[in-house]
């Protein structure tokens, strides 16, 4: 079971339900050494009656995933103890989250990506309301995505992506207004959504 890192209690239901369907479950990698090594942080917390993720856009000027919706990490840097290690640098110089008010609950398995890197993302939880510091030349916009709005079938998309043998793949993605969520970002949030759907948290149920 992980650790909390911050010193937030877990007096919240629905988080401990997050807590408990994630625990004693190890990050499965990915398996390919070529792949270079990155982390993201799922934050979750209420907001507004609902459990809400977390995401941001990215500018223009970062070197990956320009204009897309992501969840804020990056790639593991030499002086990072471990990747938790990096998630948490990564969403500290993204969002201004320190890394003492980041309680821990579990992480999931590893995904690639088309630009190389392996994820793995840890899922996390902070006090809110909480004063997010977003770094300009990185973050065009904070997102903080209602879970119910995700499990809603209306906002459920799928793509069709051709592979280079010629046939076809499908993936999910996510609308969120006039944002699409897609790639590594959606297939992380579909895959904490899948882990933890028993908990009636997802439904928006519980009351801190």
């Amino acid at each position: 079971m992980m650790a909390t890192t911050g010193v937030q209690q877990l007096n919240d239901l629905g988080l401990e339900q997050v807590r408990l369907a994630l625990a004693g479950k190890t990050s499965r990698p990915v398996g390919d050494p070529g792949l270079r090594a990155a982390a993201v942080l799922l934050l979750v917390y209420r907001k507004d009656g609902h459990y809400c993720v977390l995401l941001n856009k990215r500018t223009q000027e970062v070197e990956f995933n320009k204009g897309d919706i992501c969840l804020p990490g990056g790639a593991r840097d030499a002086e990072d103890a471990d990747l938790q290690a990096t998630a948490l640098r990564e969403t500290f110089e993204e969002m201004g989250i320190r890394p003492e008010d980041v309680a821990l609950l579990g992480e999931l398995d590893e995904t690639p990506t088309r630009a190389g890197f392996a994820i793995r993302p840890y899922v996390g939880t902070i006090p809110y309301p909480y004063q997010f510091r977003p770094s300009g030349p990185e973050v065009a916009e904070v997102l903080e995505v209602p879970l119910p709005s995700l499990r809603d079938p209306r906002n459920i998309r799928e793509e069709l992506h051709l592979l280079p043998d010629g046939t076809q793949s499908r993936a999910r993605a996510y609308g969120h207004g006039r944002h699409l969520i897609y790639g590594a970002t959606a297939r992380i949030l579909h895959q904490f959504l899948q882990i933890t759907e028993p908990a009636a948290l997802l439904q928006g149920s519980f009351t801190p």
